[in-house]
């Protein structure tokens, strides 16, 4: 294993279990379309301070899942030292996104103002709901509501107005009190 990954990485996924005798792992991916993944090889795992570069050689779904051969991994063995560790790429690996498209990495630590000029706080975190993202907001420690955190939909158009990257502001059609 090589040096330190830098603190910028994205984690991508995470080797899963030994699956058979022949080195093969799952894989738990975490991006949209789980088989993406794979558009990224080599790819760069570890966990701590110890990481390294390893080739894809192959893979393929199996039930619900995906499992994944990499090079120099030919025994369970081998291949069972790297369970748990994480899949991580550089930001500058992602794709270029549409215009109004926004990874969350990207939201966090952004300024969120009402259309009032409120300040409502920043962005902590993303939430998954199913039916829309959800801005988890920290509110300043002497909101004027007593407020500590806010969760606001991100629905662009009825609730995002807009997202400022430069000033790094997200205005919202949102009460302060809510």
């Amino acid at each position: 294993m090589s040096s330190a990954v830098p603190d910028k990485t994205i984690t991508l996924g995470q080797l899963g279990a030994v699956y058979g005798v022949k080195g093969w792992l799952k894989v738990n991916s975490y991006t949209e379309n789980p088989e993406d993944i794979f558009s990224y090889n080599p790819w760069t795992v570890g966990k701590g301070k110890l990481w390294q570069n390893i080739k894809i050689i192959e893979w393929r779904r199996h039930n619900k899942g995906l499992i994944v051969k990499l090079e120099g991994l030919d025994v369970r063995e081998k291949a069972q030292l790297l369970t748990g560790l994480d899949i991580v790429v550089e930001p500058e690996q992602l794709p270029e996104l549409e215009a109004g498209e926004y990874y969350w990495r990207d939201l966090v630590g952004l300024t969120v103002v009402n259309q009032k000029g409120y300040n409502m706080g920043v962005v902590k975190s993303l939430l998954e709901t199913g039916s829309n993202d959800v801005l988890v907001v920290q509110a300043n420690h002497n909101d004027a509501f007593g407020m500590s955190e806010r969760l606001i939909p991100m629905v662009e158009q009825q609730v995002i107005q807009s997202v400022d990257l430069t000033n790094k502001v997200i205005t919202v059609d949102w009460d302060a009190d809510f």
